[in-house]
């Protein structure tokens, strides 16, 4: 076999440089596939097999293949459920340094499962691969992704391994990505390789129009857009994490959702589609991973907002929903809603400005779920606000706060009214089908880490 690589052809610049390889009487041209395998896709031998041998068909299919996995099975949990024997408050650092150990089982396992079937490959951790992160331990970002180490492999005709989940700090320290982060890892490396396509391969086969658990006859998307994604992912759909489609939308990277337990194509992000207008909503999404606090009695004068939630902003709380009531007496209630793993630091937090701003109270709410309705056709089509109202209604459901975008409503409403909300709202806009969605039956012990 002859490859030379052709920096321009036919008067167009290939980023980076197309290779072209002559082999017998066949041309074609190197792809480069970045594939991603959660936890429950490697939770053990024989499923680190199968992901083995999806890696080696890409391979031997002439193509670049660099495969990002998480910790095997329920590692990241097992690891959080000894340190919460020691204590409720570790040090993040310590915690980083722990949990980065799960995914370099992972890779290393999968090099070798790799290398027993007759191909070669290399394992790399976040840090050596180049994955360089802010400071922020536990929700690290990334900054920068080298691809030198991998491009290096490739050459070598090596399957690359690359650990997710994790990177490394300015001061060298191991960083992890928090929730979702193996996600973001592999379309970070697909933006640094250019790659022609990141394959997310999870335990359903595609985006769905609700959760496939709570609605079994969900309709299976073959196409979605970015921002449809973006919002559904940040809303609480969890096939996908906001951050990776964040990251696939801003460099343009060709995402495809599809499952690790079967053959089926999936789903392609897309910019759009033809009709995009034409439907409605796309999809249902429920978010139960929410905490709603409210300071009550907070003096009603300019600034007061600006201080409560700049000191989340410093702690780097994420802040969702935002209510502000007016009370009586020149007083204020303002509510918002955090992730619940954000709960205890957000009431230590609400102590001090309690005092600071001489707030009356501090409340808590837990066992909660967040409800949005997401479609660009909702930008194009009046009414949709009043059948979901209906609908929530319907049901004798009451909705505690609200919140919209250009192309969703959601709705905070008690957790245990979710699953009926769910279905309530997807059988208003019609988005069922007669096939009942595939999705792998897990144990309780096989439940994915949602971290991841």
């Amino acid at each position: 076999m002859i490859e030379i690589t052709v920096p321009h052809a036919g008067g167009w610049e290939f980023h980076p440089p197309l290779e072209i390889r002559f082999n017998a009487h066949e041309i074609y041209a190197v792809a480069l596939i970045v594939q991603k395998f959660g936890g429950s896709s490697v939770r053990d031998i024989e499923r680190v097999r199968e992901v083995a041998r999806r890696a080696i068909e890409e391979h031997d299919a002439g193509n670049h293949v660099a495969v990002v996995v998480s910790a095997m099975g329920k590692t990241t949990d097992n690891l959080l459920s000894m340190v919460a024997e020691i204590t409720d408050d570790p040090p993040a650092r310590e915690v980083d340094m722990l949990l980065s150990t799960g995914e370099q089982i992972s890779i290393a396992i999968l090099a070798i499962m790799i290398q027993s079937l007759g191909r070669k490959a290399v394992s790399f951790t976040g840090p050596q691969v180049g994955i360089k992160t802010d400071k922020s331990h536990r929700k690290a970002r990334i900054v920068e992704v080298s691809d030198k180490r991998m491009r290096e492999a490739f050459d070598d005709g090596k399957i690359v391994i690359v650990a997710g989940f994790q990177g490394v700090s300015p001061d060298d320290e191991i960083t992890t990505l928090g929730r979702g982060g193996s996600d973001t890892t592999a379309v970070a490396l697909a933006a640094a390789l250019k790659a022609d396509r990141c394959d997310i391969f999870t335990d359903v086969e595609g985006v769905y129009t609700a959760d496939p658990r709570v609605v079994p006859n969900a309709k299976l998307l073959e196409h979605i857009t970015y921002d449809e994604m973006l919002e559904l992912a940040s809303l609480g759909a969890k096939v996908l994490h906001s951050r990776s489609v964040e990251l696939a939308k801003n460099f343009k990277v060709p995402l495809r959702v599809l499952s690790s337990f079967s053959r089926h194509p999936g789903t392609l992000l897309v910019e759009e589609y033809e009709n995009m207008e034409g439907m409605i909503v796309s999809g249902i999404a429920s978010n139960r991973n929410e905490a709603k606090v409210t300071l009550v009695g907070v003096p009603d004068r300019p600034g007061i907002a600006a201080s409560i939630f700049g000191h989340l902003g410093a702690a780097n709380i994420a802040v969702d929903m935002i209510i502000q009531n007016q009370a009586s007496d020149g007083l204020n209630d303002i509510s918002f809603t955090v992730s619940t793993e954000d709960l205890k630091r957000t009431k230590d937090l609400s102590e001090i400005l309690k005092a600071e701003l001489s707030a009356r109270a501090i409340k808590t709410k837990e066992k909660i779920a967040k409800i949005s309705v997401v479609g660009v056709g909702m930008k194009s089509h009046s009414g949709v606000a009043g059948r979901i109202f209906k609908a929530i209604a319907a049901e004798k459901i009451n909705i505690d706060m609200i919140s919209t975008s250009e192309i969703s409503i959601s709705c905070l409403i008690d957790l245990e009214e979710a699953d009926r909300a769910v279905k309530a709202l997807h059988n208003e806009f019609g988005l069922g089908t007669d096939r009942i969605a595939q999705i792998h039956q897990k144990t309780k012990e096989e439940e994915p880490d949602a971290r991841k």
